[in-house]
């Protein structure tokens, strides 16, 4: 049987590449309507995206090559869903990160915030969550400053980083066995606590800005693509305002459940007792050193940051919608706004190629000669060779294939077909077809790139909601949030591969924990969506941009 299950294991991916494509070929054999060419090629988009037989990025360009073939679009018209504006905004906060990394001013924020807040771990688990290395650092830390305390060494000295790999808290062996059980279970514990809320805090966090996570870019486009006249109804500053408060609830609630099920509501046993004071102590040391290493404020990470603030304060300031912004000074006219997000990511990521990373020496009398060979102007922040290194390109070119399939199901056909067959839906009340399909987004993802479930996903509900006269919005935002609550396996996302990677968890470990979270995360965002979200986007109406008269064919 074992031999059996590795021999179709084997021919797997072959199979799938290449016999799914025959096996959906009566579809278009059969019924050679648009549409239906249309549904074949996002059918093979979304096995090919599920099982990543080849690369996600490599699927995403079949539009280009399947489009034209099946006459559903022409090149041109394909190939210029792959850098709209939301590309551009995407790619321009991507660049942004890439600099605000070299210069490593996420890990001194990180550790600045933690020496601000404390080391007590029920203070520190959203913020630990920046530098997962450090967390790592704080724990092992803990773990030799326990392992001395009870064997009586009163004091140890910093663990050095090249030893810190002999303090594993699975190795930690105590004398009195009953109670050395028991600590080391509450170590084990704290240490599985720790690490997943790196991952937790990794996916909520993404969720409060709208390039912070790629689901939120792809809502955006689809509403440009799909929704032409909804001009920004989606926006940097709507988006903040609508999900930084779903943020800090689902954290809150997120600490609270780790708390309950590793750790315990023991407050008391968390704040009182003198081994978490001498664990506190260590693990600041361990914040201490690392935050000493970093050394002063470099020049270079000053103009990174004061590039950071700008970018955010124009994207504040562009149009926040309760008061005219700066765009409006010059760059309306009539319906049209010449200035979005985009230009102002853009702009921001090319000052970071001018901007220099060292101070000019106007000192010219008394350079030495050396010095004089040197140009005057220093290097600049970035570079293209390390920008080209850090981008993660094939995101852009995914963003870009969903934006084609989007294009097509609207010029097939297909988008309008599909809202016919759920029209049946309207018996149900609009907030239990949120519900569902929120619950039904979370459990795919958990399957598929986040991105890509979106991609998918998003053209459906718009079609759902307009035939049966829903805001688009009242369910396209909550289903957006709910594609990046992949917290139940190690491979769903990046975050959860890093720290299922570090040994403190088991898969099975992270399924528990992570079934109660998706079903915090949906539920928080029901109640976003019905409260605050309504106010801010008024979901209340059916507007005027998501008339089907309205949208171009």
């Amino acid at each position: 049987m074992a031999s059996a299950l590795s021999y179709v294991s084997k021919f797997k991916s072959f199979v799938i590449l290449f016999v799914t494509p025959l096996l959906l070929l009566p579809l278009i054999i059969l019924m050679p309507t648009k549409f239906v060419r249309c549904a074949y090629v996002i059918i093979l988009m979304a096995i090919y995206w599920c099982t990543e037989v080849i690369p996600l990025a490599v699927t995403s360009l079949m539009p280009i090559l399947l489009f034209p073939l099946f006459k559903i679009l022409d090149s041109k018209q394909v190939c210029v869903q792959y850098m709209k504006d939301t590309n551009m905004l995407f790619l321009g906060g991507l660049i942004v990160a890439v600099a605000v990394e070299r210069w490593n001013l996420h890990k001194r924020i990180a550790l600045r915030t933690l020496l601000w807040v404390g080391t007590k771990p029920a203070h520190n688990t959203a913020t630990t969550a920046m530098m997962v290395p450090i967390v790592e650092a704080v724990l092992q830390q803990m773990e030799a400053t326990s392992t001395a305390t009870e064997a009586g060494l009163g004091a140890l000295e910093l663990v050095d980083k090249g030893k810190s790999s002999e303090l594993p808290g699975s190795q930690v062996i105590f004398e009195g066995p009953a109670m050395g059980q028991r600590e080391n279970c509450d170590r084990k514990s704290m240490c599985k606590a720790m690490t997943l809320c790196v991952c937790y805090a990794a996916s909520i966090g993404g969720t409060a800005t709208l390039t912070g996570t790629g689901p939120n870019v792809v809502l955006l486009g689809q509403m440009h693509e799909l929704f032409p006249d909804s001009k920004d109804t989606v926006n940097f500053a709507s988006w903040f305002g609508f999900a930084f408060p779903n943020m800090l609830i689902m954290l809150l609630l997120a600490w609270l459940w780790l708390q309950c099920i590793f750790m315990g509501f023991n407050f008391k046993k968390c704040w009182g007792c003198r081994l978490e004071r001498s664990n506190e102590k260590a693990a600041y040391k361990v914040l201490q050193e690392e935050y000493r290493k970093l050394g002063p404020f470099s020049f270079a990470e000053v103009n990174v940051l004061l590039c950071f603030f700008l970018l955010v304060s124009l994207w504040f300031s562009r149009d926040p919608g309760f008061m005219p912004g700066w765009v409006s000074v010059a760059w309306v006219e009539g319906e049209t706004k010449y200035a979005s997000d985009a230009t102002v990511a853009i702009f921001v990521a090319m000052l970071l190629f001018v901007v220099p990373s060292q101070k000019p020496k106007f000192n010219f009398c008394s350079q030495t000669e050396e010095e004089r060979k040197t140009p005057f102007y220093p290097p600049a922040l970035l570079d293209w060779k390390v920008t080209q290194e850090k981008v993660p390109w094939g995101i852009v070119l995914l963003l870009g294939g969903g934006f084609a399939l989007a294009k097509g199901c609207e010029v097939s056909g297909l988008s309008e077909w599909m809202g016919k067959q759920m029209e049946p839906l309207h018996v149900l009340p609009p907030a239990a077809i949120t519900l569902i399909l929120s619950f039904l987004v979370a459990v795919f993802t958990e399957c598929t790139s986040n991105v890509a479930t979106t991609t998918l996903f998003l053209p459906i509900f718009a079609s759902l909601s307009r035939s049966i006269g829903l805001n688009p919005l009242y369910v396209m935002l909550p289903c957006t949030l709910s594609a990046s609550f992949a917290f139940m396996l190690p491979v769903a996302t990046p975050p959860n591969a890093i720290v299922f990677a570090y040994g403190h968890l088991k898969v099975s470990d992270m399924v528990k924990t992570g079934l109660m979270m998706n079903i915090i995360g949906v539920f928080c965002v029901f109640l976003a969506v019905n409260t605050w979200g309504r106010v801010i986007f008024d979901l209340d109406d059916f507007p005027d941009w998501a008339n089907v008269t309205h949208i171009e064919t």
